[in-house]
């Protein structure tokens, strides 16, 4: 644990400051007060499994969960309740929910060579997608909104891009936290990182996106 901790925790001291750099931004005050908000805990709802990672961005998670407790206390309500580990891959739907979970395993397939061409982009106007992994190490980037532009029409519920691989934002993700991702966020997930192993199983749930 200690030897993913490290690797993590270059990586966030890799970003550093600029950790919501291709996310939305809003003023200190609403800032300030979705930190107080995420460390009171309220949104927990039991779960103790694990926390947003340094990349989460903190204010559209407050805004999110206050349009739509509902879905959210029952994701982080399932979770903790779950084993895991012990579920079967696959698509399940959360009891109680109109909520889908999809528990997969497999390897981070995205390498440098893969980003540089443009591949793996995504992200999604209806849908949330709140990710977190419980075996290995995920990568990830974000993208530039600055210099990205649609590849394609949008297709519901997901849009891919052209960007500029040197001005993704890449990070990892590890069990003890989870990511997610907004709208604002356009992503790439599965990106073959620095650890001994690539194999992960990581659950992909997507929750409603209220405007």
């Amino acid at each position: 644990m200690k030897k993913y901790i490290s690797f993590f925790a270059a990586l966030t001291v890799s970003i550093g400051l600029t950790a919501q750099t291709y996310t939305n931004h809003y003023p200190k005050e609403l800032n300030k007060l979705a930190e107080k908000w995420t460390k009171k805990g309220e949104w927990r709802n039991g779960f103790t499994k694990a926390s947003p990672a340094p990349t989460v961005n903190l204010v559209e998670f407050y805004l999110q969960y206050q349009k739509n407790p509902e879905q959210w206390n029952a994701l982080f309500k399932w979770l903790q309740e779950t084993d895991l580990l012990a579920i079967p891959a696959g698509r399940a739907p959360i009891p109680g929910t109109t909520l889908t979970v999809s528990v997969e395993d497999g390897d981070n397939w995205c390498s440098q060579d893969d980003l540089r061409a443009g591949k793996g982009s995504e992200s999604h106007y209806q849908k949330i997608d709140f990710m977190y992994v419980v075996r290995g190490t995920e990568g990830f980037c974000r993208l530039d909104h600055e210099t990205s532009t649609p590849r394609s029409d949008y297709n519901p519920d997901r849009l891919d891009y052209h960007f500029q691989y040197d001005r993704l934002e890449q990070f990892a993700s590890i069990p003890g936290t989870f990511n997610i991702m907004f709208p604002c966020d356009w992503h790439i997930a599965k990106v073959k990182t620095n650890a001994e192993s690539q194999n992960l199983r990581v659950l992909v749930v997507k929750v409603d996106y209220k405007l």
